[in-house]
């Protein structure tokens, strides 16, 4: 058997060596043409050379885009073919006349970006190929220098406005020295009419500001009459023009007809509908005399049924009566309102009342109040050592109510039970047949708003999409013959979100274990020594904050950014209490997460990093020296360091782990402090309707460590500078990837190019001796790679 897998691995690595070399064949050499035109020219390539004084990555930027550019008949239908090759279906006969309009909507473009002397010339190129004629047509531009922003000034005609407008001035997208595009103004123009809007001025839109470009230089307005001295001072215009091209940009209000237009509105009443039909019609709800109401100082709730109360409501209003109209606060409370589970439809209207008022009209339509979901889950775990066979059989069970005591409140409850099996079961023992059972219960609730007992802070109105949590769970896990484990887990926390930033704090969080140890465990441990840190009886007391930032790219709409900090401080005061000494774990843990993703036209370059370090402070001999096991970090599996099974990296170049596992199936590794660097590539194979075939190239780096030295565990577990080169480990590999647009299946092979605990060679795979099983040097046999199946992407 094992003979059979070495040798479908050596045909799979042969092929992926194959296509790799492929790969560096030039892109005409794996291109195919289809239903081309015999004995005619047809567009067989397209190339744009671009030349200017410009940086990397703003060189890219203007190449991707100028593809788009290239008139349609000189554009070439390529599409990508199993990652390698290109077809080239139904090409478009040349015709040079489209050369010179391509060239005009491309100077277009750089006009638009800024590059006004820019210079175009073109050429093109007959290859003939059997009874192929193949066009290839090449655009050399010299984009020159960039026109650059000079002056910026605000010149509206209403005092206010313009008041407004030099306030806020410093803020401008415009700033002198950066460089000129339309797109640039456009936003800044947004700016201006956001401003204004935000401050009452509900009429005003973007017709009524406009950019005027002043590119004349202010020396020809000087007189002479002398015609020598003119045409030195146009030379130098000119010369001046070339060399540092800038303009002054001037905002400015167009005239209105319409004065309304420059009032500031007011808000008015806010009428509620919390019970509105997708088939009612707005303006017949306002007429309709049949509804009750409930008033609330400024506001009026209508309603028939009487499912909701006020309180939801006024928690994610932003505005109140006699407020300035601001529309940020206007959409921050349709952003809000439409969070909450308990509505599936929000729509908020305005309309104007007497002179400069506003009533806002809330339409809600009510989500379904209840609902029950059943899933089924099965997973299988054949061990790399020994003879386990492990099948799973989990169910489970949520209800949701959307809308409890009528406040909007989620109520979520969960029911989780399972079975683990020996399916290899060859005792004859039906004892031996259940391997463990578990069961988990479970109860959430989402509050609108923040609940506390103090007085409505101000600074609540600043962030959005406020929510308070609170979650109770209750676990029994039966291990037989090992362990039985009883869990009580609860927490409060708050949830909120401030522009890009999301926050999540739980002020209190306590989990309470109890772990009842059988013989086998006992016995177990007596030969394993270092399993005992995994099965110390200790509860959590704890508060945690968490911080998750996600940005796109300013200069590329494609490059999205992603950053993650969580820190979790555990015991310090409950510490200090005698009586639970030693109950409770003391400890601080901190996590960072970044990642950044690169979208081409049919491929992403994907990168990650991860760090995380915890520490405990406690100094307790009765629990130890490192963070409870369920706290602990550990690498390995379809998500992290792909190359090694579930859990089965570290700790750092310690062999400790694998010295007896041929008679346990308690392998897995956690440590204290955990560094991974991931980077892959992906990219598009095939496409089959919507049903998409992907791959990718990936490398993974990292492991695993503990911090403090615990109990029986070797120095080669604990993180040092000395030696961490050595212990730094190395994943490559490539996979495929099904996307089927609902949900992405993956199945990744990945290779150990560097393993930490490879006596030979420092642990670095050997290209003379490849092998694809290491032999331990206690004759332990461990394979050197590893077949992943996830779902989703793994970063």
């Amino acid at each position: 058997m094992q003979f059979i897998i070495n040798k479908r691995f050596s045909v799979f690595f042969g092929l992926f060596l194959t296509l790799m070399l492929l790969a560096s064949c030039s892109e005409q050499k794996r291109t195919w043409v289809r239903n081309y035109p015999k004995n005619t020219p047809f567009v067989y390539n397209n190339q744009i050379n671009l030349q200017g004084n410009f940086s990397k990555d703003e060189k890219k930027r203007l190449l991707n885009d100028l593809q788009n550019y290239w008139d349609d008949s000189l554009k070439v239908p390529k599409q990508q073919q199993f990652g390698l090759f290109y077809k080239i279906k139904n090409p478009a006969v040349f015709d040079t006349a489209n050369i010179n309009s391509s060239a005009l909507f491309m100077n277009s473009f750089l006009n638009a970006q800024g590059y006004y002397y820019a210079i175009l010339t073109n050429r093109f190129t007959l290859d003939t190929v059997k009874d192929q004629i193949r066009a290839s047509v090449y655009m050399n531009i010299d984009a020159g220098k960039n026109i650059t922003i000079d002056q910026v000034n605000y010149e509206m005609n209403d005092s206010s406005l313009q008041k407004i407008a030099s306030t806020l001035s410093s803020k401008s997208l415009l700033k002198k020295g950066n460089p000129y595009s339309k797109q640039i103004i456009s936003n800044e123009l947004d700016r201006i009419v956001g401003i204004f809007r935000r401050n009452g001025y509900y009429k005003i839109t973007r017709e009524d500001v406009y950019a005027y470009v002043d590119s004349n230089n202010t020396n020809l307005f000087s007189l002479t009459i002398d015609p020598f001295e003119q045409a030195k001072l146009l030379s130098e215009v000119a010369k001046a023009k070339k060399e540092n091209p800038n303009w002054d940009i001037t905002i400015r209000q167009r005239e209105v007809e319409d004065s309304s237009r420059l009032f500031k509105y007011h808000i008015g009443n806010l009428f509620y509908y919390p019970e509105t039909k997708i088939t009612d019609v707005p303006d017949s709800l306002i007429r309709d005399k049949s509804f009750f109401e409930k008033r609330n100082n400024e506001s009026i709730m209508r309603y028939k049924k009487g499912l909701f109360n006020y309180r939801p409501l006024k928690e994610d209003t932003y505005f109140k009566k006699g407020d300035i109209y601001n529309e940020d606060k206007y959409f921050k409370t349709a952003n809000a309102l439409g969070q909450l589970a308990a509505w599936q439809n929000v729509d908020i209207r305005p309309f104007i009342r007497d002179k400069d008022t506003l009533d806002m009209y809330f339409y809600m339509t009510p989500a379904v109040k209840q609902s029950f979901t059943v899933d089924l889950e099965a997973s299988r775990n054949i061990a790399d050592i020994g003879v386990t066979n492990l099948l799973g059989i989990t169910t489970n069970l949520s209800y949701n109510n959307r809308n409890v005591w009528k406040n909007a409140i989620q109520s979520i409850a969960t029911f989780r039970t399972g079975v683990e099996l020996n399916i290899l079961n060859t005792s004859n023992q039906p004892d031996q047949l259940l391997q463990t059972f578990l069961i988990n219960v479970g109860h959430t609730y989402v509050f609108p708003g923040i609940v506390q007992p103090f007085k409505r802070w101000k600074g609540l109105d600043n962030i959005d999409n406020r929510r308070t949590l609170w979650s109770v769970n209750g676990g029994y896990v039966d291990r037989r013959n090992f362990y039985t484990i009883r869990t009580l887990t609860t927490s409060f926390g708050y949830e909120w979100k401030k522009g890009n930033n999301s926050f999540l704090y739980k002020p209190i969080n306590v989990e309470v274990y109890a772990i009842d140890k059988l013989d086998s465990l006992d016995q177990l441990i007596i030969k394993n020594p270092f399993l005992k840190a995994s099965f110390n009886e200790g509860s959590i007391v704890s508060q945690s904050l968490s911080f998750v930032r996600t940005t796109n790219g300013i200069n590329n709409p494609n490059k999205n950014k992603f950053y993650r900090v969580a820190i979790e401080e555990a015991g310090g005061l409950f510490g200090f209490i005698p009586g639970l000494k030693g109950n409770i774990y003391r400890y601080l843990k901190v996590e960072t997460e970044y990642k950044q993703s690169v979208k081409f036209l049919k491929s992403e370059l994907a990168y990650r990093a991860f760090a995380g370090l915890g520490y405990n402070y406690g100094g307790d001999t009765i629990i130890g020296p490192t963070l409870p096991f369920f706290k602990q970090f550990s690498a390995g599996g379809p998500n992290s360091m792909r190359a090694w099974r579930l859990r089965q990296l570290g700790l750092g170049s310690s062999n400790q782990s694998e010295q007896d596992t041929a008679i346990n199936a308690f392998r897995d590794r956690f440590g204290d402090m955990q560094l991974e660097f991931n980077v892959e590539y992906r990219f598009q194979l095939a496409t089959i309707g919507s049903f998409k075939i992907g791959s990718a190239v990936y490398a993974d780096i990292g492991n695993v460590w503990n911090i403090r030295k615990a109990a029986s565990t070797d120095s080669d577990t604990r993180f040092s500078l000395n030696s961490f080169t050595r212990d730094m480990a190395i994943g490559i590999g490539t996979g495929l990837r099904f996307d089927m647009s609902y949900f992405l299946i993956r199945l990744d092979f990945a290779y150990k190019l560097k393993d930490p605990l490879r006596a030979a060679n420092n642990g670095w795979m050997s290209i003379k001796d490849f092998t694809w099983n290491d032999i331990r040097p206690n004759g332990i046999r461990v394979p050197n790679f590893a077949l992943q199946l996830g779902i989703g992407l793994p970063f």
